[in-house]
């Protein structure tokens, strides 16, 4: 065993948590269920053991704001077993790390290269840091209507135009488990002196097999937000930051962490990250590469069930993606005259099959360690109960195209978030700024964030999506839309 793998085999932070839980102390401090004394219905079903671990932070576990003890150590076990120079613990998602990363890395009217499909915690920390969105259109399957990677040729016309750019941020892999070629941005990026961040939040097995997709900290990326709840296998809303390299301003990192951390972190989430960490690191290659066989031998079952399709590496790659990630499965449905949605209900409520998500034109399963073989067999056998049950009706094709428009910038997101707003119906909204950010299902990329311009184009789509039913994401009620009021907006200068 290497010197590495026996630092590895230490649990820092759970060996500590346990030791305080055991030694039964007095509690004169909170939390108020008193280590689990409290005997509630949680207590009873969970057991008192899981409670007993819900420490608040007491002399000996370290903390977060400026860890020195078990949290550092545990930490930097993380960094080293992604590769990573440093990590700091999240305690609240892979959204907290990429709310602090960019307001760290961008401040006011700076700008960020970023892909039209983010997540909505991208475009809430281009309104808590001010900086100027400069949007990446990414590539657009039409076939299964959904955004998949960017191009280099965009991103290298985006850093060319903008050269006085601070950042480029990747989504890497897309939730559908597309990747693009992290290594080739990364150098483009370095050579004008912008840092690379990575929405990694599905990626975190990654580094674990040789089979799967480099990591983006193995990409040369400076800073990569993993959840590693989603893959790797720790609790619900723990996730990392991973740094390397030495274009990260640490000290604004952990102040930045700080504005946005909770005073009372959950123990238990700062646990189950340090367990993860030792298990993946010993067990992931392992299991991974089971898991990957497991997942290739159910995609070719699947396609031999008439009007499904399980969507292949290879597919992507002929639409020009760089590569993708083998531990899901995209099954498409449409083809059968029925929507993924359908099929989603359908395979929860008569099946018992709860799936990651679904789309119009298809369903989303995410496969991780944790999955067994049985888990596949189930969900395959059912996918040919419900094709052959709607094949018997022939129905006609579902025929969906997704939309994508390029926006018009007329103010930074914050300048918008802190405008004056009114609501207007769509009907109204031409030439209007948006004061929300409307996204569509598919293909999920917002049809205009905070600051742009609602142009004719976009609200024609928009009514057509409401006529067939497709699910809209906004703050406004059915019809309407936050703009802003510009006759008592004045523009901001920070």
């Amino acid at each position: 065993m290497t010197k590495k793998d026996q630092k590895q085999l230490k649990t820092p932070y759970f060996t500590k948590l346990k030791e305080y839980a055991e030694s039964d102390p007095t509690s004169l401090d909170v939390p108020g269920h008193k280590l689990g004394r409290l005997n509630n219905e949680l207590a009873e079903y969970a057991g008192h053991n899981f409670l007993r671990l819900d420490a608040n932070g007491p002399r000996g576990l370290d903390n977060m704001s400026n860890p020195k003890g078990v949290i550092k150590e545990a930490q930097s076990l993380m960094a080293e077993a992604f590769g990573a120079d440093r990590s700091y613990f999240l305690t609240n998602g892979t959204t907290q790390g990429i709310l602090a990363v960019i307001m760290s890395a961008c401040r006011a009217n700076e700008k960020i290269i970023i892909p039209r499909n983010v997540h909505k915690s991208v475009i809430n920390a281009l309104i808590l840091s001010g900086a100027k969105p400069i949007f990446v259109k990414p590539n657009i399957d039409k076939t299964l209507g959904i955004a998949n990677g960017v191009s280099i040729n965009a991103i290298k016309r985006a850093i060319d135009e903008n050269p006085d750019a601070k950042v480029v941020f990747v989504i890497n892999p897309t939730y559908f488990g597309v990747v693009s070629d992290l290594k080739e941005i990364v150098n483009l990026a370095h050579k004008k002196d912008m840092k690379v961040i990575v929405d990694e939040a599905h990626g975190g097995q990654f580094y674990f097999s040789k089979k799967l997709p480099f990591g983006a900290i193995e990409a040369g990326a400076d800073v990569s937000i993993v959840s590693i709840h989603k893959t790797v296998g720790s609790l619900t809303q723990s996730s990392a930051i991973l740094t390397k390299g030495d274009r990260v301003d640490h000290n604004r990192l952990q102040a930045t962490l700080n504005i946005l951390n909770s005073t009372s972190p959950s123990s238990l989430l700062l646990a189950s990250l340090d367990v993860a960490r030792k298990d993946i690191y010993f067990n992931g290659n392992k299991k991974i590469n089971r898991l990957i066989n497991m997942t290739e031998k159910a995609r070719e079952k699947i396609n031999q069930i008439p009007g499904v399709e399980a969507i292949t590496e290879d597919y992507f790659k002929s639409k020009g993606e760089f590569g993708y990630d083998n531990t899901r499965i995209i099954v498409k449905v449409s083809d059968l005259g029925i929507t993924g949605f359908e099929v989603y209900n359908e395979l929860r409520d008569r099946y018992n099959i709860q799936l990651e998500l679904a789309e119009t034109h298809l369903i989303l399963a995410v496969l991780t360690m944790g999955t067994e073989e049985k888990d596949l067999n189930h969900f395959v056998s059912s996918l040919k109960k419900i094709a052959k049950k709607y094949l018997k009706l022939n129905l006609d094709p579902i025929v969906q195209k997704p939309v994508y428009n390029e926006p018009i910038y007329y103010m930074r997101p914050r300048e918008a978030y802190h405008a004056y707003k009114k609501y207007v119906s769509i009907d109204e909204a031409k030439d209007e700024v948006a004061a929300e950010s409307i996204m569509i299902y598919p293909p999920g990329i917002p049809v205009v964030i905070p600051g742009e311009v609602i142009s004719e184009e976009i609200i024609n789509d928009l009514k057509d999506y409401l006529k067939k039913g497709s699910t809209i994401l906004s703050e406004s009620e059915s019809g309407f839309i936050k703009v802003v009021d510009l006759e008592n907006t004045h523009s901001e200068e920070d």
